[in-house]
């Protein structure tokens, strides 16, 4: 699944790409990606509207527009591929998996892929909506509204918490996903399934400092690559050449040599290394 660092460099690509362009009329492929409101509605309310900003919450991807907000989420195999007018070629994907086309009025468009058809897209009018695609329930962006004293005090409140599993409820905070949690706890030398209240103020500063470590490194990489994943033109990212232990059962840890080992944390296969994270 696309986590916080693949969103992040995929705004970051489309926003000088799409801002101020106005949207054409929609092409859906499979009706069940768009969430809200009903198809012909969506149909008929986006073509016109004005792309003003593009934002992210969490793996929310946020196009700000004159009237409204579009919101998508990739979630497991959700790809956007932008293209310009008269761009040569075929897009680097099976049109099989095409869902839905946006036009823009100038020729331009962009693509979404999404074969397991996960993904979504929403139009909303007015804040009242926003219920109903799950943006009050997020919890703070952990890359854009969380500094190291928010996130020890965002900890001290969930003390019989299990670490990896709260880091990846997205209303305790928003963007963290399965990769770059294995990641950050083999970074900061914690056990996945150590509960909060063993955690030292040591720990935890050194678990924060980790988070915002992997994840600069995850954006500047382009995101991570394991299978699906593709940024927004096409390409993949090259943060998989980093991972310590997310995916590596039985091989040695670049730190003690030791084998990666892997367990099941809430439903979610977990990496680590059993001698360097206690």
């Amino acid at each position: 699944m696309p986590e916080l660092p693949e969103v992040e460099v995929i705004r970051r690509e489309l926003a000088p790409l799409v801002c101020g362009k106005e949207f054409a009329a929609p092409v859906i492929h499979f009706p069940g990606v768009v969430h809200y409101p009903a198809l012909e509605l969506f149909r008929r309310l986006l073509p016109g509207r004005f792309i003003g900003e593009l934002g992210r919450r969490g793996k929310y991807l946020l196009f700000l527009l004159d009237r409204g907000m579009l919101l998508a989420h990739l979630r497991m195999t959700g790809r956007l591929i932008y293209r310009p007018a008269g761009a040569a070629g075929d897009l680097p994907l099976p049109p099989r998996h095409l869902r839905l086309e946006l036009p823009f009025a100038d020729g331009g468009a962009l693509y979404f892929y999404d074969s397991r058809k996960f993904g979504g897209f929403w139009l909303l009018e007015h804040p009242g909506e926003w219920e109903g695609a799950g943006l009050p329930s997020l919890g703070p962006d952990i890359w854009e509204e969380v500094d190291e004293a928010s996130f020890l005090a965002l900890l001290q409140a969930r003390p019989r918490a299990r670490i990896k599993p709260l880091l990846l409820d997205q209303g305790f905070v928003a963007g963290m996903g399965n990769i770059y949690t294995d990641e950050s706890l083999f970074r900061s030398g914690i056990h996945p399934c150590r509960r909060v209240s063993s955690l030292t103020e040591e720990e935890r500063r050194r678990l924060y400092r980790a988070i915002r470590e992997v994840l600069a490194e995850g954006i500047a990489c382009g995101g991570t690559t394991t299978r699906d994943y593709l940024d927004a033109r096409g390409a993949a990212g090259s943060f998989q050449e980093r991972l310590a232990v997310y995916g590596c059962k039985g091989e040695p840890c670049p730190c003690c040599g030791r084998p990666v080992e892997r367990t099941v944390t809430a439903g979610r296969g977990t990496y680590f290394c059993p001698h360097c994270q206690s």
